[in-house]
């Protein structure tokens, strides 16, 4: 059994559940704003079950959220007993929790009975009761789940982010009964009034820049505090808002009599468990504070799950969650929350829509997974969550067209990205099917990995091997036919590029960046195409610019993929320096340098609209832990792995990279290069040279 007990739960119960309060905390003016697609709901009866041999007796503590019953041998016990004696000798322990409101679980400590993850939890219920009290039947049963929560006292619904009190910058009266307060940078938490007497109302105005906070009637966040009954008129009393908002500055207003002596905040943040993180130092000042920027959006945006932005959406997105990801794994290693954010996204069975409606999500979201597995080695997760990946590709195999190519439906949405140029959305697009094929491949090696690592003993109801090689050879050939499509119909040979999309039987022969870099990122050409498309599509002034750090995380990467660091650090001095240039403290949603003044702060039609913190913004931590100071697995959980640095036109630069065994140092100038790591098998490569790199000792070459 596991050495301590811990709260456990139906897999991805405890991520719904908490998903549904995350993402209802959306206002726009002080009205709910609740998302628009499928929410799912917790199992509220749920099973946990465990076998204990035992050579005497022990006496176990009970606890669970909700009402249960306890089945010893199949015969059920009085009550709900907190405490409870099982005599000696081979015995089986069964547990049903009910509970409506928060998911269903259990906590069970004694001296060797202790509540973890070797326990199986099933919602089936067809456990039946014969005339003698014996319990007959059977479920699915899967591993129960379990997170941190080790204390009785502590059960999951308890969970919440870690709070600092913080104070503003800078403090003005704007005018009557009006005070501006500066916090320095963006920011988020819960406002703080101290000092506040007399009965009135206090308006609060939110802004991620100085005019949207002082403009009340156009300010996207806002709250409104009613204190016209206050019993306390007299006392000065603090009052913290319940409401966690997104801002740099805000604005009160004291409308009555009431006054309030000062104004803090909350600020709340997921303190992360890995003990290492990632770093970054080079010889170009600018560069360093992008990447400072680039990482403390990547904190703010790190919360109960990977958000978008925090000001406006707050909700999870998969195109957001999956760039999140792969920044996390190069600053924070923070696989718990990634776990968390998968598992959100993909909710329950059944599948009546693709993940946030669109359907480009839906591939990212498989991606996911592949990625997961690649940086962490967790193969138990893969097997956790590949029952809900053959369901979501059956929803996408059941919608794809006769060529068996994936088309957008009405009720879908084919997002792509937010362009600024005519873009039609309609019909086959080839960005879509390249996404579609990775999904497949995402498949076919899930499948493999976990029919080549069967369990022991597998819970009753488990997919059995058979049934893995049957899925790895099914999408296998998915992935390879679909694939083998993708040139005869899409790829113009004398233009070196895919075009863009089949509309009503005829070919609409644009061409955008985003297929043609995907095929790069993807590997669905060979060499010399990659480097056709380069030429003519990446590196072509003439196609329509990218104005999102969404999209441009990935055209950086493609010319990443194919040597071009040199022409990539001037775009990111340029884009991202841009923004700090403007003032930014987080990194946008969207970026167009040609935009002037208040230009940088509308979008969607609103003059606030756009989000000053987004998670996608963030790129630069990705790009230069992967791309420059060149660390990445190449076995999964970094078993092996190498690195590959490139200066890219920096003088030197010295950085590290998390991994599951500890942190990848690396150090570069125009004549040496040093890596030293903490464990796994590690191979340094400077051109065609190769070097294997000791754990715990610096390697070091001179000369190179």
């Amino acid at each position: 059994m596991d050495n301590k007990a811990t709260w456990i739960w139906y897999p991805g119960d405890f991520e719904v559940w908490l998903g549904n309060k995350f993402n209802n905390r959306r206002t726009e003016r002080g009205a709910m704003f609740p998302p628009f697609w499928k929410q799912d709901s917790h199992y509220v009866t749920v099973e946990f079950s465990t076998a204990v041999s035992l050579d005497k007796a022990e006496t176990i503590t009970i606890a669970a959220e909700g009402d249960f019953n306890f089945m010893l041998d199949g015969k059920l016990q009085f009550g709900m007993p907190g405490r409870f004696t099982v005599p000696a000798g081979d015995h089986r322990l069964n547990f049903k929790v009910h509970n409506q409101s928060v998911p269903p679980a259990l906590y069970v400590k004694g001296r060797t009975i202790k509540s973890g993850n070797t326990w199986l939890a099933t919602y089936e219920d067809k456990i039946w009761i014969d005339e003698n009290g014996v319990a007959h039947g059977s479920g699915i049963y899967v591993p129960a789940a379990s997170w941190t929560f080790d204390n009785i006292d502590t059960p999951p619904s308890s969970y919440s982010l870690e709070r600092t009190e913080m104070q503003p910058v800078g403090e003005e009266q704007t005018g009557k009964n009006k005070w501006l307060f500066d916090f320095g940078i963006e920011t988020f938490g819960y406002v703080r009034l101290k000092g506040v007497t007399g009965m009135g109302i206090l308006n609060i105005y939110y802004g991620e820049s100085r005019e949207e906070a002082l403009d009340m009637d156009r300010c996207e966040t806002l709250d409104r505090l009613d204190l016209r009954a206050n019993r306390f008129a007299e006392e000065e009393v603090e009052i913290v808002l319940d409401d966690s908002k997104a801002f740099r500055y805000v604005m009160v207003e004291a409308k009555g009599m009431i006054t309030f002596s000062d104004v803090a905040m909350d600020y709340e943040y997921s303190a992360f468990s890995h003990k290492k993180s990632g770093s970054f130092r080079c010889d170009d000042r600018r560069l360093n504070k992008i990447w400072q920027v680039a990482a403390y959006t990547m904190d703010l945006t790190t919360r109960e799950f990977f958000v978008d932005g925090i000001k406006r959406d707050r909700w999870t997105w998969s195109g957001d969650a999956i760039q999140s990801y792969l920044m996390n794994y190069y600053l924070r290693f923070d696989t718990d929350c990634v776990r968390r954010t998968i598992r959100q996204l993909r909710g329950k069975d059944p599948v009546t829509a693709h993940v946030n409606t669109i359907m480009d999500y839906t591939f990212y979201w498989f991606k996911s997974v592949l990625d997961f597995y690649q940086y962490t080695g967790d193969i138990r997760f893969v097997r956790e969550i590949y029952p809900r990946m053959q369901t979501l590709m059956q929803y996408v195999i059941g919608r794809l067209n006769p060529e068996g190519m994936a088309e957008g439906k009405e009720d879908d949405w084919i997002f792509v990205d937010w362009v600024d140029f005519p873009m039609h959305k309609r019909g086959t697009l080839c960005f879509e099917q390249i996404l579609l094929c990775k999904a497949f491949q995402t498949m076919h090696t899930c499948a493999e990995v976990l029919r080549d690592n069967p369990l022991q003993n597998p819970p009753q109801g488990s997919i059995t091997t058979a049934e893995y090689a049957k899925d790895a050879d099914r999408y296998g050939k998915l992935a390879a036919d679909l694939k083998a499509k993708l040139k005869p119909t899409f790829w113009d040979d004398s233009r070196s590029a895919f075009m863009h999309a089949i509309e009503d039987g005829r070919m609409n022969r644009d061409i955008t960046a985003f297929p043609n870099m995907f095929a790069i990122i993807y590997d669905m050409v060979d060499d010399d195409d990659k480097r056709r498309i380069m030429d003519s599509v990446m590196l072509n002034s003439d196609i329509e610019p990218i104005t999102t750090p969404y999209m441009r995380f990935y055209e950086l990467e493609a010319m990443c993929r194919m040597g071009y660091q040199e022409r990539v650090l001037p775009e990111i001095l340029g884009y991202w320096g841009g923004m700090i240039g403007e003032g930014a403290t987080s990194f946008w949603e969207k970026y167009n340098p040609a935009d002037e003044g208040a230009e940088h702060l509308a979008m969607y039609g609103r003059p606030y609209g756009k989000s000053l913190c987004h998670a996608w913004g963030a790129s630069p931590i990705y790009l230069i832990g992967r791309y420059f100071l060149g660390v990445s697995p190449t076995k999964p959980g970094y078993a092996e792995y190498e690195v590959r640095p490139v200066l890219g036109g920096l003088k030197r630069m010295q950085g590290s990279v998390p991994t599951p065994f500890g942190e990848v140092r690396v150090k570069m100038d125009a004549t040496s290069v040093s890596v030293k790591s903490d464990g796994g098998k590690g191979v340094l490569v400077l051109g065609d040279r190769k070097y294997d790199i000791p754990v715990g000792k610096e390697l070091r070459i001179d000369r190179f």
